[in-house]
């Protein structure tokens, strides 16, 4: 191996990337709680650094020169449920690819308010059959897209009033997926914080 290969090699290793861990179902209505002071020791703890969360809901930034996002969410849930003995679904995406979902969005997100447009995180992309029984017309005025990993809904009422956020959620859509859904206010400061 020569100097310049080893040099290289030694700077690939020490290269770091900027993610975001999404953990699904934390801290509602007083299930799975998870403190977001013993989130960030977690991870600091798997040897993350530069750690933050982001509310209460489960979003944790990090940077790791891991560069398997599936893993470092196997190595996050592996310690969450030795710490607190319940399993909870984790989602890690890297900086770059949030920035390309929040720029592939295809509502205008500039012109509607967080709480009416959400992003489904899904850990595979899911294929046209999952969506085949849904009726879009029958949800109008509320709208979905299918992205790279992704489901933008606009949801004009919000979520909690949304009849096509529950249709989304159905076994058949997202049955064998893990997904965990985010405001677009959260998916907007999540590029924030994971950008180089």
């Amino acid at each position: 191996m020569t100097q310049k290969t080893a040099k290289l090699q030694q700077a690939d290793e020490t290269r770091t990337t900027r993610y975001a861990a999404l953990l699904r179902g934390i801290n509602v209505g007083g299930h799975k709680k998870v403190p977001m002071a013993e989130l960030r020791s977690l991870l600091a703890g798997l040897g993350h650094g530069d750690v933050q969360t982001y509310l209460q809901s489960g979003n944790a930034v990090f940077s790791s020169a891991n560069q398997d996002p599936a893993a470092l969410a196997r190595e996050l849930e592996a310690a969450i449920e030795a710490h607190f003995g319940f399993r909870v679904a984790c989602l890690v995406v890297d900086g770059a690819y949030l920035s390309a979902v929040a720029d592939a969005c295809p509502f205008p997100a500039a012109e509607l308010e967080g709480r009416q447009l959400h992003a489904t995180f899904l850990s595979e992309q899911p294929g046209p059959e999952r969506f085949a029984a849904l009726d879009a017309e029958a949800f109008l005025p509320e709208e979905y897209r299918v992205g790279d990993r992704v489901v933008y809904l606009y949801a004009p009422d919000g979520l909690g009033r949304s009849k096509l956020a529950e249709a989304l959620a159905r076994p058949a859509v997202v049955k064998g997926v893990e997904a965990t859904t985010r405001n677009w206010n959260t998916v907007a400061k999540l590029v924030e914080l994971t950008s180089p």
